[in-house]
């Protein structure tokens, strides 16, 4: 299976290229870089106007269209998590399966619990993701107290090659959570941190590009 990935930052591509290896390495994957998308998202106050919704659905009809001549792609994954009303465009425009980077590990926590916190490091994403997780709550007739938390310095940690302050940002920021079911660590780019996070609570800890990568492959691989 030929499975696209379309990113808005570096950093969210090895988590995701681990969990495929990891957890589905026979799927091919391939993928599209457009580093401006979080910089322009966070300049326009993480609202998403017509002119980014536009871009999405050029990248998606990209996306779904790459391949060897009268083939294209089986899926396309988007692992940029402040964008999902743009996604959502995407979806409406593709006959294939196109997946918001969050909504596979949304799925499985609501199923875990009723208590769901999500971590972000990136802040366009935290008010996005806790709007988008009450709309799939109320989509099942789920009741969901959602804790949307921001791991403030961890991305700029990430990005200038501090992992281990990365993760350890991170799993502070977890072990300081009470009373919740279960913790998403809510952009792709956090997945390293998991190890850390697992260590310091003791409720399950969901990882975006592990549950993306197992929905994909329940779809195409059953």
């Amino acid at each position: 299976m030929r499975v696209m990935l379309i990113h808005a930052m570096h950093e969210s591509m090895a988590p995701i290229h681990r969990a495929f290896a990891q957890l589905w390495p026979e799927a091919r994957i391939f993928d599209v870089l457009d580093s401006s998308l979080a910089v322009d998202h966070a300049a326009d106050a993480g609202r998403l106007g017509p002119k980014m919704v536009k871009r999405f659905r050029v990248l998606g009809r990209y996306a779904a269209a790459a391949g060897p001549e009268g083939a294209g792609s089986d899926a396309v994954l988007f692992t940029c998590s402040a964008f999902g009303g743009a996604i959502d465009a995407v979806k409406r425009d593709r006959a294939i399966p196109v997946l918001r980077p969050n909504e596979a590990a949304f799925a499985e926590a609501l199923k875990i619990g009723s208590r769901i916190a999500v971590l972000v490091s990136f802040e366009p994403s935290r008010g996005a993701l806790a709007a988008e997780l009450a709309e799939m709550a109320h989509q099942r007739g789920q009741v969901v107290e959602i804790s949307a938390v921001l791991v403030a310095d961890a991305l700029a940690a990430l990005q200038a090659g501090d992992g281990a302050g990365h993760d350890r940002a991170v799993a502070h920021a977890a072990a300081s959570l009470q009373d919740v079911d279960v913790i998403v660590l809510g952009q792709f780019s956090m997945a390293c941190a998991a190890e850390a996070v697992r260590a310091a609570v003791s409720v399950p800890v969901l990882t975006t590009p592990e549950s993306a990568v197992m929905a994909l492959r329940a779809l195409l691989a059953p």
